[in-house]
């Protein structure tokens, strides 16, 4: 990687005070370029004249090119690519505002000249912030989504103090459209249609779920258990359900539906799991469709947590 030429440096110096003509602009320019690196700005005097400071600026890219020499690079290549100068365009005398111009085009094609020979070094400097961008961004939606998480637990976890069983179950309805939709299943809330009511739906690799949500007292037994397998058969052959019963199923239930079954089942330990971080929704989900659909609930292996 080649050091930056002096020409480099005394073009990017010409072409920075003769691309704008007043202060406040100026300054607004050189602070929007560089604040990812708002240190190079600092203690510069943006009262003195506009090539002092492209002189202060540029020396102290100088100094320490080893660590700005892609900052370098890129600024010179922001300026370079600059076809108008808006705030030279507003300067009232049309001979002075023709020259200024004119000083600006040539200073930005000189640097646009020399900023040729650092292509493939631009290249790689746009690769390598591409790539600290978007590891930014995946931190900071990682961020997001355990702080929404959390959100949903402790609101699970108040939920359990709620005595009135049809406000807790409404509640637990909206909860679970929350947790479905930071893992981008699409949920849709309760409907009713003719002689049924669903809890919700969700889409998940393609296929469409229905879901009975349960949070009683009691655990599931295989009355409910026939009930929601007659609903998930009524959508079609291709339906499949999500059977969540916050206090688990009885043994009845289980010994049911051993062999293969319409839906998959979680009970409030998954999901607190799920809430918890400990394992992914959508991991649990596919690995209760692999096993439970195939063999059953009774040999269904807990999920990993």
């Amino acid at each position: 990687m080649k050091k930056i030429s002096p020409a480099a440096y005394l073009a990017l110096r010409d072409a920075i005070p003769a691309i704008v003509w007043n202060k406040r602009p100026f300054e607004t320019f050189l602070r929007t370029a560089l604040r990812d690196h708002s240190e190079l700005l600092a203690g510069l005097n943006f009262t003195d004249t506009k090539r002092a400071v492209a002189d202060g600026l540029v020396e102290r890219l100088i100094a320490d090119e080893h660590k700005y020499r892609d900052v370098t690079l890129l600024l010179m290549r922001e300026i370079s690519r600059l076809k108008r100068f808006p705030n030279l365009e507003q300067i009232k005398d049309p001979e002075d505002r023709k020259l200024r111009i004119a000083e600006a085009e040539a200073a930005v094609g000189l640097l646009s000249y020399i900023i040729k020979d650092y292509e493939a070094d631009l290249a790689e400097a746009e690769k390598q912030i591409a790539a600290i961008q978007a590891r930014a961004a995946q931190a900071a939606a990682l961020r997001r989504f355990n702080d929404d998480l959390e959100s949903v637990k402790s609101k699970f976890i108040e939920l359990q103090k709620e005595t009135d069983v049809h406000r807790r179950g409404y509640a637990f309805e909206s909860l679970l459209a929350d947790v479905f939709l930071l893992y981008d299943l699409e949920p849709r809330l309760a409907y009713t249609i003719p002689l049924e009511q669903i809890d919700g739906s969700f889409t998940f690799d393609t296929d469409d779920y229905i879901i009975e949500a349960r949070w009683r007292s009691a655990p599931a037994d295989r009355g409910d258990g026939d009930i929601f397998a007659s609903k998930v058969r009524r959508k079609g052959k291709n339906a499949v359900g999500l059977f969540i019963s916050v206090n688990g199923f009885t043994e009845p239930f289980k010994e049911a539906y051993r062999e293969s079954t319409p839906f998959v089942a979680m009970d409030g330990a998954d999901l607190y799991a799920v809430l918890d971080n400990r394992v992914r929704l959508d991991d649990l989900i596919r690995l209760r469709n692999d096993t439970q659909m195939r063999r059953g609930l009774a040999t269904c292996p807990q999920a990993k947590l």
